[in-house]
């Protein structure tokens, strides 16, 4: 194989060159994107218009702060104290506990599914724009429902091993009905209004229907599920939430296809939440108030005792009058005082339900550690009045701090018994759940948007999955980079060749060879650039033989070959071509004459070669087509003959062009090669691969063929990337102009 020579165009930088291969990708797959992003784009918009929307409803309640006649401050309000979050937090989790959520799931009876019967895809399309009672089924069968059929059960209980599954009940008319299912014994009939009991071999069915509405034939399904599948359902459904941080607002929210249903399951959430609240605050009040009606004989004893004290003490000291710092003191060491009983009663409530490790318990004692501290200190400054002053400071608290305690809890224990008896919580229901009226899914613009987002990436990846996989050369100096193969010229894509491979496809005689059909074309200009080439190519070949070849079919090496036998046999130069494909050859079609005698006959012997030489089949140019098609091609080609013959050809013609099969096709190529002095390999754009040249070009050295380089054949000129490398220099039509030869 020859040394490559240097190309005259300079090497582009990688990153522009990666750029510029992936603009050139797109650009060639732009039908394909176009074509899968209109598929996912129909898609999408399908889905849009053809999908079930979905309603959301919600409802928004109101969590206040418990206030001082409340079970959880009985005493005072010194809840501040020791509860730092907000209640709403904990009644998230009541709205949508299992005690909750089972009263609606009762209440609705949302385990029951009872719905009429809809065509797939479109059939509740067509019924939301139906407001009468259509004709039962599709084609007069499967009673299919097109309107506005309904049905209400009150109870349907079915065997354990039924849950889950369908029925089928399908309307008589007279209201009566008959249910199905296929592990019935039989059939079940009756009426609306009428409960039913039957007994099965699998177990007891229960059935009532309460109302139905359809024509004679209408068919309906009933599901019976599971009650906790159900109400665990419901619970993932239910959204939740505290509305913003330390907020006493609480918003639940669901959606669901039927905006009835999920209205009414909201509202019954939101009743059955404010109904245990008050149950449970109610409790609390009472439990609260039994705790103080014990406190209270105790408080009334304190307070009597410290009256007597002080009388006493007054009766035997005499009335005093206390100066301004010793009232001071008194106003201070009772309020302390006062602070001090309410937290240690309130230790004890707290110590009914929790254990001294608890957060609440541990806070309580905290603020009675302080508030002793702040007795102790008022004691300190008390000892600095008169001892009269002294006692009479002391004993005026006791009564003023006791009083103040045994009012305050005879006052707290009237309010918990009207908080008890007025049935009144700490929740209220701002906003009821109202039938929403325009869905919020599926949001049409957004997927239909999204859709041709998705489409536009699923065919850009396509693109670039098939370019990696099965994507061809387009890049000239790829073949020199990977293959190191010298490329001598680039041939542009015809489209009047394709007009002209149609004629040869529909066997219409004439003469289809572009060279003479367009002799201005661009890909004929660029054939006589490379013949140029070819010239010095061929100085040093030990023969006047090209052999044009490439790795598979569909290359264009018959094309190349013609046309470029046709030009070089233009420059008055003696030149045969020769169609060394005996499979599949048919460069006897380019020229519009018939197969005849040619290549195999002369090698059997069945013909001279004279007889086979077909002359001036275009200006100066002779051919000797295939002949008849052999079994044995190969052998053919490997004979004497073969090379007597190619002796006989280089003799008589100044070139011998010889169009051979595919090298990795069949192995002829190989054997007709070895002879021929020069060999190129054709490559075509955007279809050959590099490791088809590499794979062709090691057949060829073992062949002992000698491989000048390649060919680059239908190049498409408006390839980003061959304009943007080879943009300073293309051919295009330069005709003369005929005018001037008048």
């Amino acid at each position: 194989m020859n040394n490559k020579i240097d190309m005259t165009v300079g090497d582009p930088v990688d990153e522009d060159a990666d750029l510029i291969r992936y603009v050139d990708v797109l650009v060639g797959s732009r039908w394909l994107i176009a074509a899968i992003c209109a598929v996912v784009v129909l898609l999408g918009t399908a889905y849009a218009f053809l999908a079930r929307p979905n309603y959301e409803a919600n409802i928004m309640i109101q969590v206040e702060e418990d206030n001082p006649t409340s079970a959880t401050s009985l005493l005072g309000d010194v809840s501040s104290l020791f509860d730092v979050k907000t209640q709403a937090e904990g009644e998230v989790e009541i709205l949508q506990s299992r005690a909750v959520v089972d009263q609606a799931v009762n209440d609705l009876r949302l385990y029951i599914d009872a719905a009429p019967r809809r065509f797939p895809l479109i059939g509740w399309l067509i019924a939301d724009n139906n407001s009468a009672l259509s004709n039962p089924g599709l084609l007069g069968m499967g009673g299919f429902c097109w309107g506005s059929e309904s049905i209400a059960v009150e109870q349907f209980d079915v065997p354990s091993a039924l849950i889950g599954k369908r029925f089928k009940l399908t309307l008589l008319g007279n209201n009566r009905f008959r249910v199905t299912q296929s592990d019935l014994d039989s059939p079940i009939e009756g009426a609306v209004g009428e409960p039913i009991v039957s007994n099965q071999s699998i177990g007891q069915f229960r059935l009532l229907v309460k109302q139905i509405s359809g024509k004679p034939g209408a068919t309906f399904s009933l599901t019976r599920y599971s009650k906790l599948l159900t109400l665990e359902a419901l619970q993932k459904k239910l959204t939740v939430e505290q509305k913003g941080k330390q907020s006493d607002i609480i918003t639940a929210s669901l959606r669901g296809r039927d905006p009835e249903q999920i209205t009414a399951i909201l509202n019954s959430l939101g009743s059955a939440y404010v109904a245990q609240n008050i149950k449970r605050k109610a409790a609390e009040a009472d439990k609260s108030a039994a705790f103080l009606e014990g406190l209270l004989p105790g408080l009334k004893h304190d307070v009597e005792q410290a009256e007597q004290r002080y009388n006493a003490y007054r009766n035997s000291k005499g009335t005093y009058d206390l100066g301004l710092e010793a009232q001071t003191l008194l106003q201070e060491t009772v309020a302390w005082q006062t602070n001090l009983l309410t937290l240690q009663q309130k230790r004890a409530e707290l110590a009914s339900g929790y254990s001294s490790d608890h957060p609440s318990v541990r806070a309580v004692e905290q603020q009675i550690a302080a508030m002793k501290a702040r007795l102790q200190a008022v004691d300190g400054r008390m000892k600095s009045l008169p001892n009269l002053e002294q006692g009479t400071v002391a004993l005026m608290r006791d009564v003023q701090v006791n009083t103040d305690v045994y009012l305050g809890a005879l006052n707290n224990l009237q309010q918990l018994k009207l908080v008890s008896a007025g049935k009144v919580g700490n929740v209220r229901q701002v906003d009821t759940a109202r039938i929403p009226e325009e869905p919020v899914q599926p949001k049409k613009p957004l997927v239909m948007g999204l859709a041709l987002i998705a489409g536009l990436m699923i065919g850009v990846a396509t693109a670039f999955a098939r370019e990696h996989f099965y994507g061809g050369i387009t890049d000239v100096q790829d073949i020199e980079r990977y293959a190191g193969l010298n490329v001598y010229g680039a041939i542009p894509y015809s489209t009047e060749q394709r007009t002209l491979d149609e004629a040869i496809r529909t066997r219409r005689s004439g003469l289809a060879l572009l060279a003479a059909a367009r002799p201005d074309e661009p890909s004929i200009e660029s054939l006589r650039s490379l013949r140029t080439a070819l010239r010095f190519a061929m100085l040093d070949a030990p023969n006047n033989r090209l052999l044009l070849t490439g790795p598979g079919p569909g290359v264009g090496k018959s094309f190349v070959a013609s046309n470029l036998a046709a030009i070089m046999a233009s420059t008055d130069k003696r030149v045969i071509l020769v169609d060394a494909d005996m499979r599949r050859g048919y460069l006897n079609q380019y020229f519009g004459v018939s197969r005849g005698k040619g290549l195999s006959n002369v090698l059997s012997g069945e013909a001279t070669l004279d007889e086979v030489i077909r002359h001036d089949v275009s200006e100066g140019l002779d051919l000797i087509t295939t002949g008849s098609i052999p079994p044995n091609a190969a052998e053919l080609l490997m004979s004497e003959s073969m090379s007597r013959l190619m002796q006989r050809l280089s003799e008589r013609y100044d070139l011998v062009v010889i169009d051979a099969p595919p090298v990795l096709a069949v192995a002829d190529a190989g054997i007709v090669a070895s002879g021929a002095g020069t060999t190129f390999l054709i490559a075509r754009f955007q279809r050959t691969v590099i490791g088809e040249l590499t794979e062709s070009a090691r057949h060829l050295q073992r062949a002992n063929a000698t491989l000048k380089g390649v060919i680059f054949n239908a190049v498409d000129a408006r390839a980003f990337g061959y304009r943007s490398k080879y943009g300073s220099y293309r051919y295009v039509a330069y005709r003369y102009d005929r005018k001037l030869t008048k």
